[in-house]
């Protein structure tokens, strides 16, 4: 019983994380399947065929690399909007600041749903064609304010007398900026990239509503679970899955380094 106590919180984390990994390890398991139907909801056999034809279903890939490119130009529109508007909300006093600061995190609080139907209304409102720059305008907006909040608290940590010792050794703003702040903020900018990228590329609700005939991959998925389910979508997940521990491995290693390294 002692021994229950003193690792609780150990047991409390390992079991979260199981709780967390499951769907992902069952989404492993069933992309080496060989399913006799359409789904692929009963494992039948041990088949590496799924793999190494993982655009074998029609439109799979096309999908895929739709979504690729609308997350990647999502995460650098709402990284570089979201970095300047954190910046300006922790560095400078302007009229309404404080309506702004609340106004930013709207989309985090509000349902998707929401969000999705308002853009909808206004694009039909303005006669915009739905499709791939309507989506694209919809996740850079979604994104925002998650980008905003990862950089904002990391500016808000910072220590504004390390950017006044720069200017004191006669260095100009623009170099102040590449060579002190951007690099201290860097971590922050990194997080809010990689979280506006999984929100985008993640996506269906938003992308639903204001996608036309546009067809992105969270939106092949929900069409394919209708029909039948292809061992493929479980291949390109699991390698997603892999991709994103990799970066995620990747960083910390990296940042473990550079600490002992500063250290030394």
């Amino acid at each position: 019983m002692q021994w229950l106590r003193r690792n609780f919180v150990v047991i409390a984390g390992l079991c979260t994380l199981a709780y967390l990994i499951l769907p992902n390890v069952v989404v492993t398991v069933f992309s080496f399947n060989n399913p006799t139907g359409r789904f692929n909801y009963a494992w039948q056999e041990f088949s590496l065929d799924a793999w190494k034809d993982p655009c074998g279903v029609a439109d799979l890939c096309g999908s895929l690399a739709l979504s690729l490119q609308i997350a990647l130009w999502a995460t650098i529109g709402a990284t570089v909007l979201g970095t300047m508007i954190a910046f300006a909300l922790v560095r400078y006093r302007f009229r309404a600041r404080g309506a702004v600061n609340s106004l930013i995190f709207l989309p985090m609080a509000m349902p998707e749903i929401v969000m999705a139907a308002s853009l909808l209304a206004l694009f039909l409102n303005m006669g915009v064609q739905l499709g791939f720059w309507t989506i694209l305008i919809a996740h850079i907006m979604f994104c925002l304010s998650f980008v905003v909040a990862a950089v904002k608290a990391r500016v808000l940590s910072m220590d504004p007398r390390l950017e006044e010792a720069a200017r004191d050794l006669y260095a100009g703003p623009v170099q102040t900026f590449l060579r002190v702040t951007l690099p201290i903020a860097a971590p922050g900018i990194a997080a809010g990239a990689l979280l506006s990228f999984a929100l985008s590329f993640d996506d269906f609700i938003i992308t639903n509503f204001n996608s036309g005939n546009t067809v992105t991959f969270p939106m092949f998925v929900w069409g394919s679970a209708q029909r039948g389910t292809p061992v493929q979508i479980n291949v390109i997940g699991t390698a997603m899955f892999v991709i994103a521990v990799l970066v995620v491995v990747v960083g910390q290693t990296v940042g473990t380094r550079r600490k002992k390294a500063q250290r030394k």
